[in-house]
């Protein structure tokens, strides 16, 4: 059995209204690029039998392959699977939600021959984008830049095309808190980007809360810097030196005196100590227990199930 050129990997939580569509479009467009493919689904532990519309997919369409995880591991692990079982030579990374429009996929594999082991693509928002996902992935993008040792291209997106020899790089990396946007900058290689016009969601919602957001942004700050470390340090240090000399002031106030209770300013001091006590332990906390996460060296994900594609 031949390994397909070109494979297609789709994260999927809970997008069963998406799935059907979402595979008549890339049918369209892959059937033009004269090639052998295959469509990888990854199903990251969704409950709205999303895994089942896979399965029929695969029964009508041998190309198309997936697996299912016994729980949600989160879409960066998903990536991470999926590149695992991909079998192409081109391998190429994908939202199933259609916001990555599958007609973009031929200008990667032009861009690709070009010479170019990696082509990142750069999202370009519509009207329906609200203005605080806007503002907050603006200036994400800008303070990751800040504080760590890499440079990720602003709204930046995991649809992209990746050659083997990028691929093969990118699995050998044995991190779990993964930050796939970040581990492709700092591999190297030459990289290109390209930018698209996002879509509206086809149906559904958007599976990254607040709070996911959030989570995704400290790993990609953490996982990519110390310098958290380091501005705790500093900020720390200041306020040192500002107690001390608060401390050489009331000194004086007490020898003149000139004392008071005082109780204002011993509360704002307390606080404010408190406070850069508990934000540097904090910040010492989250890199501790990516140390954790890594020393338990646990699976990354397990398969519940799986469907094969039938490549000639």
């Amino acid at each position: 059995m031949q390994s397909p050129k070109l494979s297609i990997i789709l994260p999927v939580f809970n997008e069963a209204p998406n799935l059907v569509k979402m595979h008549q479009e890339l049918m369209v467009t892959l059937e033009k690029l004269d090639t052998s493919f295959e469509i990888i689904f990854v199903d990251d532990g969704s409950s709205d039998g999303s895994f089942d519309i896979v399965k029929q997919l695969n029964q009508e369409n041998n190309r198309v392959g997936g697996i299912s995880f016994s729980r949600n591991f989160g879409h960066q692990i998903a990536i991470m699977a999926g590149l695992e079982k991909a079998k192409g030579e081109i391998v190429i990374t994908m939202d199933a939600d259609l916001q990555h429009p599958p007609d973009i996929i031929p200008k990667l594999i032009a861009k690709h021959y070009e010479g170019y082991d990696i082509v990142n693509t750069r999202r370009i928002d519509d009207e329906s984008i609200s203005f605080f996902k806007k503002i907050t992935a603006k200036y994400f993008y800008k303070l990751i830049n800040v504080l760590s040792d890499i440079q990720i291209e602003a709204a930046a997106a995991d649809f992209r095309l990746m050659n083997r020899k990028a691929v093969n790089a990118f699995l050998n990396i044995p991190e779990r808190d993964r930050f796939t946007r970040g581990l492709v900058s700092w591999m190297g290689f030459n990289q290109a980007i390209i930018p698209y016009q996002a879509r509206k969601r086809f149906a559904g919602t958007t599976k990254y809360s607040f709070s996911k957001m959030l989570r995704f942004a400290m790993d990609g700050i953490i996982s990519f810097s110390v310098r958290p470390l380091k501005l705790s340090f500093f900020v720390g240090t200041i306020a040192i030196i500002f107690s001390f000399l608060y401390a050489i002031y009331a000194i004086f106030k007490y020898f003149w005196g000139e004392t008071e209770p005082g109780w204002a300013s011993l509360l704002i001091s307390v606080l404010f100590l408190g406070g850069m006590i508990l934000m540097s332990l904090g910040v010492i906390g989250e890199y501790i227990a990516r140390i954790f996460n890594e020393v338990k060296a646990r699976p990354l994900y397990f398969v519940k199930d799986e469907v094969k594609s039938d490549q000639l």
